[in-house]
């Protein structure tokens, strides 16, 4: 999974990746993190994003729910404001399994 920022100082935005390395397809996925500052999700592009609190979940949308098996791939992104620091997320959560970042 990478998780890439264009940073501007007060906003955002990150553009995700998520790749299958199983041997199995992901039928629905639900990629969940915790930002550690007061980053506030604003608007979103192919998936659902919700947010409570520092907790975020990006959900498929209806076309992009099957991610391939031995390296598909599923990509959304999303705008966010905040003030301070940006920090990227330490850890994701894919369907409730730790995922690799990189």
């Amino acid at each position: 999974m990478t998780y890439k920022v264009n940073d501007w100082g007060s906003g955002f935005t990150a553009d995700v990746t998520i790749t299958n390395r199983s041997s199995s397809p992901v039928n629905g996925w639900r990629l969940q993190w915790t930002y550690a500052g007061n980053q506030k999700v604003t608007g979103y592009w192919n998936s659902t994003v919700t947010q409570s609190g520092q907790q975020v979940t990006a959900s498929n949308a209806t076309w992009n729910g099957t991610i391939g098996a031995g390296g598909g791939t599923a990509s959304f992104g999303f705008q966010g404001s905040y003030s301070g620091a940006n920090a990227t997320p330490a850890a994701f959560t894919l369907n409730g399994t730790a995922c690799a970042t990189g």
